[in-house]
């Protein structure tokens, strides 16, 4: 861009140059008043620094161009002002020099003896030359000002797509990692509890308290990570309702399916399905050992339902650190998709969760 800068200020100053030859030689033809070339060149060499300093170079200009006919480095110089003020009245201020500077037909010409059309025709030529660089330079300013707006809406986008892209890494590691972490620390638990040797029962507690460590750690990360989410913005794989089963046999607890596994629903409700199961039963093993469940699916039309239901602890439970964000973040699915998720205890002990979503609107 410098370069570029460098090459049409140079371009520029060879066109006002080129203008104070061609308005000395040919338009002069010959008559040359040395003051007036003295300030035809200083215009000239005063557009060398109109980036830095407008208003120097614009004033070098003026006494050029109420004396000789040349009008390149005026324009420019005015142009300039243009573009790089936002004081209006001082724009409107150089644009009137501008306009009392051309070459009206007042001194030194003799003003009686011309036309009265000639006049008006010079009032509109003068307007119109002092009018087209303040015109063209606010454009610039406008255009600029435009690209601004532009590239902080594209910074704006890549904030939001960003924030997204946490919020969902932060539901996924949650959903994820604590499923498994919680899963080894509640059988450390039980194993401390139930074993009489000492070196098993000093490694099962090490194991839970490096898991509960583990737990809090991702507890945090998860809260620094959380933002607005998005359905636009899910990362991959991502796990179906074809792997539910699998997840319920394998979630350390006895878990009883009832009803059948919906069909031709959309990849996202699928989704919310498997997390607010998972979510469930995470919660099962952490805070209600020895509890059982049952998964309920009901589909009627288009209404789902799924309830994740479990009876009271049968173990002393093991303390383990939560910030909730587990329940918060199948909330915010159901949400996106329109549905709802219900979660609180049961009269006799236990705990129910329940989901609801309208598969048309998926």
């Amino acid at each position: 861009m410098a370069r570029r800068d460098r090459a049409i200020d140079a371009a520029l100053v060879g066109a006002a140059a080129l203008d104070v030859w061609l308005t000395t030689e040919v338009f002069a033809a010959g008559d040359l008043d040395l003051l007036t070339i003295a300030f035809e060149v200083l215009a000239v060499l005063g557009l060398t620094v109109r980036r830095r300093l407008p208003y120097v170079s614009f004033l070098v200009a003026l006494p050029s161009w109420f004396l000789s006919a040349a009008m390149v480095a005026m324009l420019i110089a005015l142009y300039t002002v243009a573009r790089n003020t936002r004081d209006r009245r001082v724009l409107a201020a150089c644009a009137v020099a501008v306009f009392l500077g051309y070459d009206f037909p007042w001194s030194p010409y003799d003003f009686s003896a011309v036309p009265d059309k000639a006049l008006l025709r010079n009032v509109v030529y003068a307007a119109m030359t002092a009018a087209a660089p303040v015109f063209l330079g606010q454009l610039m300013v406008r255009m600029r000002e435009i690209e601004d707006a532009r590239d902080h809406e594209r910074r704006l986008v890549a904030e939001t797509t960003l924030a997204r892209e946490r919020a969902q890494l932060a539901r996924e590691m949650h959903d994820v990692v604590s499923h498994q972490v919680s899963l080894i620390a509640v059988r450390a638990g039980a194993l401390q509890v139930s074993t009489t040797d000492p070196d098993t029962k000093d490694a099962a507690s090490t194991i839970r308290r490096l898991s509960t460590d583990t737990l809090d750690e991702l507890r945090h990360m998860v809260t620094l990570l959380r933002a607005s989410g998005s359905l636009t913005t899910e990362l991959t794989p991502q796990p179906t309702l074809a792997e539910l089963e699998r997840l319920i046999a394998h979630s350390g607890i006895e878990v009883r399916l009832d009803g059948s596994v919906p069909t031709g629903i959309g990849a996202h409700a699928q989704r919310a399905i498997y997390r607010t199961v998972q979510e469930a039963l995470t919660n099962v093993r952490k805070h209600a050992p020895g509890a059982a469940a049952t998964v309920h699916i009901e589909q009627d039309n288009n209404d789902l339902t799924v309830t994740i239901t479990n009876t009271r602890p049968t173990r002393p439970t093991v303390s383990l650190p939560s910030a909730r964000h587990g329940l918060l973040g199948i909330r915010e699915r159901a949400e996106l998709l329109g549905g709802t998720v219900e979660a609180a205890p049961t009269i006799d002990g236990g705990f129910r969760v329940r989901l609801a979503l309208s598969t048309d609107r998926q």
